[in-house]
């Protein structure tokens, strides 16, 4: 994001108390490489980037990572690697096509027939077989948790074992009515801001990125300023836009993409304890602009057992905020019987 990002957050007028934030250093993976990806559907030719922390032939389940945006690849969800050295549970992250290290396709931007869901649960079951894994569970953060909630519902997939839904919405339009409760509460010139920068067209302007980072300090990451891991993944979205533009919108309450009707609430019902024999974990921060309301589902329509835990101090990305309470709860629900 632009150079004006920390000072406009750092304006933030919030007297609650602020999270820990990281405590100590993550470790660096064990492994990093390109996974050839081809998507018969559209012609898609890539490549899928990605991180692997310990070993996969260690008989323990791994956890697979679905980062956000949609397009705002994985480095901020980097501290959950803790997960490998805390509970010896080997982590794959990897960036989703289109963003990050793996390829883009600028000149696909606003093709709503090529972006879509059904892409990048192809390019999941791709990196599963390159890397030979076949009992895994799956940790889906934002986007990347609708990804992984829609990905259990329609591929049922075989090997599939946990399921973790992190600060997610399940349905789309519950998402903008809460986010725009949530703008209606800032300050009355930040609102008058992001409304006439919409209105008039001028979402990329300065002067609406700053707006949009003032809800971000309050709804997204608490941490001011913010974290490098953030800021790496939001710069991510703003030298490349493609993906974030096209099923979002310019930001997390103008949602105008393909994804703006997006719904899984009734589809949920699917989910059976054969889909995740060992249940769902649910999580999500008080602070969350995904406030509970937009993952209440999660909780109530699938058949499996499910689990709820909410951090008190944390918004949009606990694994940020509250990084030791995050990992210890996961670590936990993962090694759980």
């Amino acid at each position: 994001m632009p150079e004006a990002m920390p000072s406009a957050t750092t304006s933030t007028a919030d007297p609650s108390p602020k999270p820990p934030g990281q405590e100590r250093p993550y470790p660096k993976p064990d492994k990093t490489g390109k996974i050839p990806f081809e998507y018969s559907k559209t012609g898609l030719k890539g490549e899928t980037s990605y991180l692997q922390w310990g070993d996969l032939s260690s008989g323990k389940t791994p956890l697979i990572c679905l980062h956000g945006g949609p397009g705002a690849s994985h480095t901020y969800l980097l501290p959950i690697s803790l997960i490998y050295k805390d509970f010896g549970i080997p982590v794959i992250m990897y960036d989703q096509i289109g963003c990050g290290a793996s390829t883009h396709f600028k000149d696909k931007k606003g093709d709503g027939d090529f972006w879509t869901p059904q892409l990048f649960m192809a390019e999941l079951d791709n990196l599963k077989s390159y890397l030979g894994i076949t009992e895994f569970d799956v940790l889906g953060q934002s986007w990347g948790g609708m990804l992984g909630a829609q990905y259990a519902i329609e591929q049922q997939p075989a090997g599939l074992r946990k399921l973790v839904i992190s600060d997610s919405p399940a349905d789309m339009k519950v998402w903008v009515r809460v986010a725009n409760e949530l703008r209606a509460k800032l300050p009355k010139d930040v609102q008058e801001t992001l409304t006439k920068c919409e209105k008039e067209g001028r979402t990329e302007t300065e002067e609406y990125e700053n707006a949009v980072m003032y809800y971000y300090g309050l709804h997204v990451c608490r941490v001011i300023p913010f974290p490098k891991e953030m800021t790496d993944a939001f710069a991510n979205i703003k030298d490349d836009s493609t993906v974030y533009e096209t099923m979002n919108g310019p930001s997390e309450f103008y949602v105008i993409g393909t994804l703006k009707s997006w719904s899984i609430i009734e589809d949920l019902k699917k989910v059976t304890a054969k889909t995740v024999p060992g249940g769902m974990l649910i999580m999500n921060g008080y602070y969350d602009e995904a406030q509970d309301e937009t993952q209440t589902p999660y909780f109530t329509n699938p058949s499996c057992r499910t689990k709820w835990v909410r951090y008190a101090l944390s918004s949009h990305m606990p694994m940020l905020e509250e990084t030791e309470a995050y990992v210890r709860d996961l670590g936990t629900f993962l090694t759980s019987e």
